[in-house]
């Protein structure tokens, strides 16, 4: 029977670990695509579909991309809402004694962009983490590539709808719900129609009370903790989903995320997003 090469099974070993995302998977200078993603990738990039041998009958299927050059291919995958997993070498290939160790070092969404390439220079892109239940919801924005952190609340049945409106001050290039808010048709559709923003169901695992409260305190101290409202964990709920993500998708240092701007309402004068798109 045939087996896998040991290069392809730790390719696919990664990828099983990453099954939502694009496997940018470095060999020397170009960062391959195999199976699925080449065939995905290929497609949205107009990339040429080739094949490399892998242990089985069938090539598998192959595209690549230089890797001094990739931003530009991992910009254009992000502005057609793919999540990108960069899986780098980790030791020298001239001297490493076997298979060369690879490992993730970034997750690259639509909200946590950092390189120029993928930004616009005249508007912020935001990561937004929304919690809901039925006592309120809360509402977080991250500017991964400034540091720059607003988080507000909201209490009773109206809860949902200024969360709505909240989305159209930041403008959200990618959104983690939790289970209540994700569930909430009027909530996903104007985040689909209206803002074209990517998001998923972080599952109530991201923002448990105890977590968040430890990763604030932890991010941005306890001054800033503080600030937050005792009795109203919706707030704390939605920030601690955010940073579960960033944490996650992120392995690098995140110090500069440290300046925490909780407002609550009535702070702005608040505009539906009706008469916000109407400005």
């Amino acid at each position: 029977m045939a087996e896998l090469s040991p290069m392809m099974q730790q390719y696919l070993e990664i990828k099983n670990q990453h099954k939502d995302e694009i496997l940018f998977y470095r060999i020397g200078d170009f960062y391959e695509m195999f199976f699925d993603d080449a065939v995905t990738a290929s497609r949205e990039l107009d990339l040429t579909l080739t094949g490399k041998q892998c242990g089985l009958a069938e090539r598998a299927p192959m595209c690549g991309v230089p890797f001094h050059s990739y931003e530009g291919y991992v910009a254009r995958l992000i502005a057609k809402g793919y999540k990108v997993a960069i899986c780098e070498q980790m030791e020298d290939p001239a001297t490493a004694k076997g298979l060369v160790k690879r490992d993730i070092i970034r997750v690259v969404t639509p909200g946590t962009v950092i390189d120029a390439a993928c930004l616009d220079d005249k508007s912020g892109n935001y990561l937004c983490g929304i919690y809901l239940d039925s006592q309120g919801g809360g509402a977080a924005f991250c500017d991964l590539s400034t540091g720059e952190t607003h988080l507000t609340a909201f209490a009773g049945k109206d809860a949902l709808t200024h969360i709505i409106n909240e989305l159209g001050r930041f403008n959200p290039a990618e959104a983690i719900l939790s289970d209540g808010a994700y569930s909430e048709q009027a909530l996903t559709e104007v985040l689909t129609d209206k803002f074209h923003c990517r998001y998923e169901n972080g599952g109530e695992r991201r923002f448990r009370l105890a977590e968040a409260e430890k990763n604030i305190r932890a991010q941005f101290g306890e001054e800033a903790f503080s600030r937050l409202p005792a009795g109203e964990p919706a707030a704390a709920m939605a920030l601690g989903g955010l940073l579960n993500y960033l944490y996650e998708t992120q392995k690098t240092d995140l110090s500069h995320i440290r300046e925490l701007d909780y407002y609550r309402q009535g702070r702005f004068m608040e505009l539906d997003l009706a008469a916000r798109r109407n400005l």
